[in-house]
């Protein structure tokens, strides 16, 4: 039995080692994806690992965790998971042992969880919370699904939509509002990355019609725009954005020409963490710049300093409404949805 334990351990701490190799080794990684693979090993961890009650349960997810996220601290929706998922256990262990109704009561809100007590042993903890991480999963799956299902409510015929970049979600919400709607669609290329294009290809297959512009030219033409919708990387605790370069461009021309702007964005990015543009190291991700500048260019390239930064931060006041798979929202209400997804202990670890 203990030789099997140990060897269940290695199995779960081999998994971790190589998700953490696939987040150093990648520039860019589809969210979805990132935040799958972690809910996944964090039930690894539930379900393999040796531990005897909540606490001991929380620990190990925790220092599993740290692993992930130290790896590549810009993909947040890893820590986003990881949280997510220490919330599960300790909402099922008070679950288990009588204290849900206590943790959900005013009271309960202002003692903020002091009376928690994660010692105390519950029989078949294991089983119930790999049942509530199977859930967490299943929404996941779902979650484009869903924000798709509300395009019509946001999309209306002959409107003129701007959009920037690529982003899987902002695309199925497209599509599923082209099936019964006519509407024109207009691209941003995104450079340096001109993710645009791949936007822009794959909605004028579907029948869409669809024009692709340079970044330059959004100011010009958005007077003529009725909504912009974009997708993003990360949606910040105050309620903005970490999301493309050229995002904040675009919204500052939205609000210019009082254009509505809607995100699309899957509760899995939303993160409880405060950062602003300012915090570029722990913010922003830079990658190489040859993209910007070549490096045929040597004379200029040996007298300049060239950055070339992935995202940016889009402030709360910039942003119309959040369609996310639970519903629209305005920036103002995110407080509220981290305090039902996040624990206080947890967002900080």
């Amino acid at each position: 039995l203990v030789i099997s334990e140990i060897m269940a351990e290695d199995e779960v701490s081999e998994k971790v080692e190589g998700f953490v190799a696939y987040l150093k080794q990648k520039n860019f990684h589809s969210s979805y994806d990132v935040a799958k693979r972690t809910v996944l090993l964090m039930r690894e961890v539930a379900s393999k690992t040796k531990w005897s009650n909540a606490r001991e349960m929380i620990e190990r997810m925790k220092v599993e965790g740290k692993k992930m996220i130290a790896a590549q601290s810009s993909e947040s929706a890893v820590a986003n998971m990881v949280k997510r998922v220490l919330k599960v256990v300790r909402e099922e262990h008070a679950r288990c042992v009588g204290d849900s109704e206590d943790m959900d009561s005013l009271h309960g809100l202002l003692k903020g969880g002091a009376s928690e007590d994660l010692d105390k042993p519950v029989s078949n903890l294991k089983g119930i919370v790999i049942e509530a991480i199977n859930e967490l999963l299943d929404e996941l799956d779902g979650s484009a699904s869903n924000i798709a299902s509300q395009a019509l409510d946001h999309i209306h015929s002959s409107e003129v939509i701007m959009t920037t970049g690529y982003s899987k979600t902002v695309e199925a919400f497209l599509k599923a509002a082209a099936r019964k709607r006519k509407f024109e669609v207009i691209v941003t290329e995104s450079a340096p990355s001109y993710q645009g294009q791949q936007l822009a290809r794959n909605l004028g297959v579907e029948g869409i019609q669809t024009t692709l512009i340079t970044d330059s030219a959004v100011f010009a033409i958005m007077s003529r725009v009725n909504k912009v919708i974009i997708g993003t990387h990360t949606v910040m605790a105050d309620g903005g954005l970490k999301a493309l370069n050229g995002a904040h461009a675009l919204a500052l021309a939205a609000r210019h020409h009082s254009v509505p702007v809607l995100v699309c964005a899957a509760m899995f990015k939303l993160s409880p963490s405060y950062l602003c543009s300012y915090d570029q190291d722990t913010f922003n991700k830079i990658v190489a710049p040859h993209d910007v500048m070549s490096f045929s260019e040597g004379d200029m390239v040996s007298r300049v300093h060239v950055q070339n930064p992935v995202f940016d931060y889009v402030p709360p006041d910039l942003i119309t409404l959040f369609i996310s798979n639970i519903g629209g929202s305005a920036p103002s209400y995110v407080y509220r949805l981290l305090s039902e997804l996040y624990h206080d202990a947890d967002r900080e670890f």
